[in-house]
This record gives C-alpha cells, sequence and structure tokens, in this order.
C-alpha cells in the first residue's frame, strides 16, 4: 500500500497519483522522487565517492564477499519471498548480484541520492528505483524483505528508519542489516565515510525490538581478517596526515583473492550456524512478528 508523501492518504492503485489530495510525486534524472530537496546533498554521505565506487566494488574482496552472505542470508531466511526493497542501494552492485542469483525477486531500489541512482540504472535491467528519504519511506506492508546494507551508520535518526522498515515490512517477512561494528574500530575511515556510529550489537538488537522487530539471526563477520583490519586502523591513526581513504578499496592482485577465500571460508561457517561474536561488521535478520 502507498502513502502519499503530501497528506498521507493510504491508498492502493498502480499510480502514485493521490486520490485524496491529488499529488504526484515528481520524476527526477527519470526516477520517482520522494525528496527531490535532499537528492543532491546530505550530511551522511559524500556523494562524489559514487564513481569511485562504481568502478571498485566488482573488483574488491569485501564488496563481493558481502553479496555472497547477503545472497546467502535472503534464501536461507526468506526462502518463500516475492519482493524485496533496497535502501540506501548506492551503485546498484548488491541489487545487481540479487537480479543474477534470485531472479524470481521483484526487486525495487532506493537512494537518497540521484547520483548513485544514474549509476545504479546502468548496472540493473528489471530492478524499480526511485529517490527516497529512508527517514519517510511511503510504504505500509508492502515488501516481503527490505535490505539495509551499510547503510544505517549513516543515519542520525536510525530508530526512526528501523520503525519505517517494519511499517513497510509485510507481515511474516523481514529486514536484512549489514552494519560497521565495535566503536574501538572507529578510524579515519569512519570519518571519511560519514558514518554517525560504529554499532554495539546489543545496542542494535535492542533498537531493533523497540521497532517491533523478532531477530532470529545475528553474527559478526569479516572476523578472520579482525587483526588485520585492526593493524590497518592503527596505521591510518599513525599517518594521519597522509591518509588515503581508497587504499582500503584497492587492494588487487594475489592479495585481493587471497582475502576473499578467507572470507569464502568464514561464509561457509556462517553457513553451517556458527555466529562470530567479533569481527569488522555485523549481520543482523529480523522477522516482523
Amino acid at each position: 500500500m502507498k502513502i502519499c508523501p503530501q497528506c498521507h492518504y493510504h491508498f492502493n492503485q498502480q499510480n502514485w497519483h493521490c486520490p485524496a489530495c491529488g499529488y504526484t510525486p515528481p520524476y527526477l534524472e527519470g526516477h520517482l522522487s520522494f525528496a527531490p530537496e535532499l537528492a543532491a546533498a546530505s550530511e551522511g554521505f559524500d556523494a562524489s565517492a559514487f564513481p569511485m565506487l562504481a568502478q571498485l566494488e566488482a573488483k574488491n574482496f569485501w564488496f563481493r564477499s558481502r553479496n555472497r552472505l547477503i545472497i546467502y542470508a535472503i534464501k536461507h531466511y526468506f526462502p518463500q519471498a516475492q519482493t524485496f526493497l533496497e535502501i540506501g542501494c548506492g551503485t546498484g552492485f548488491v541489487l545487481q548480484g540479487i537480479e543474477k542469483n534470485l531472479p524470481h525477486l521483484t526487486c525495487s531500489g532506493s537512494e537518497i541520492f540521484s547520483k548513485g541512482l544514474e549509476f545504479a540504472n546502468q548496472r540493473l535491467s528489471k530492478t524499480t528505483l526511485f529517490q527516497m528519504d529512508a527517514r519517510k519511506i511511503p510504504f505500509i506492508e508492502e515488501f516481503d524483505i527490505i535490505g539495509a546494507f551499510d547503510v544505517l551508520e549513516h543515519i542520525e535518526q536510525d530508530q526512526d528508519v528501523l520503525r519505517q522498515m517494519y511499517q513497510a515490512t509485510k507481515m511474516g517477512g523481514g529486514i536484512i542489516l549489514t552494519v560497521p561494528q565495535h566503536p574501538w574500530l572507529w578510524s579515519q575511515a569512519d570519518t571519511y565515510a560519514h558514518h554517525f556510529r560504529r554499532y554495539v550489537k546489543q545496542d542494535l538488537i535492542i533498537k531493533l525490538k523497540a521497532a517491533g522487530f523478532k531477530v532470529v539471526r545475528v553474527t559478526s563477520f569479516v572476523s578472520i581478517l579482525l587483526p588485520l583490519m585492526l593493524i590497518s586502523r592503527l596505521n591510518q591513526k599513525s599517518k594521519a596526515k597522509n591518509y588515503d581513504p581508497t587504499i582500503e578499496l584497492k587492494i588487487s592482485g594475489i592479495l585481493n583473492l587471497i582475502l576473499e577465500k578467507v572470507l569464502d571460508i568464514e561464509r561457509w561457517l556462517i553457513q553451517l550456524g556458527l555466529s562470530f561474536p567479533i569481527g569488522g561488521s555485523l549481520l543482523v535478520v529480523a522477522y516482523k512478528k
């Protein structure tokens, strides 16, 4: 069901013309826009990073491994799902993997920055894309699954986003989240990425329960590589004046392959039921009660 962004009337029809107030959301650079005033600027991210991400995501071990973990979570925890929404889809790298590996899903992708949607549009063949503020999702019980992958940390009002995700998820459906973990891992990489926080597992669980969700799986990932990550972050602190924000994205060649294989082993252990207590990131799956 749709919610009119103007008068908040609830309605069920194919188009977005509100039958109560007559409002129709505008199109911005070819995409339906629910928050056009935020499409070019926001405190939570630097949109100038999209070209670099679009170039590096498909090659980088971390993005590739995270995609495989997300696809596993969808298959395992939501085998009957038919509809999927990604919040903060960026350049569309995750949705591209979902289109390829889960072709039965009807996918939608939202992004607050119209610049990100430009790149996503190039990657995706059948996903519906729109510009949206995650704090004001204009749907009620519309999607079987909603995903937010390294997005919540960019939004100061993360509890509001979780409530909105609960509202927009169908009863019996749920959400999948990935977030950066452990405040003690905070570094210039987080500052550069405009993060508001790195999460503590129990804090996120409390927020999810407050929003109405039932948490069914929590595991850290990038756990086996945590010592290397910690060394990298400490090295960043020692070279603060010469910090290169792209250095962790530009790992190439044999090292990139080795790190990807290590995370393949880690994912295999997660699929067997092992939940890692610590790691650079956190995966959470929760159902709508």
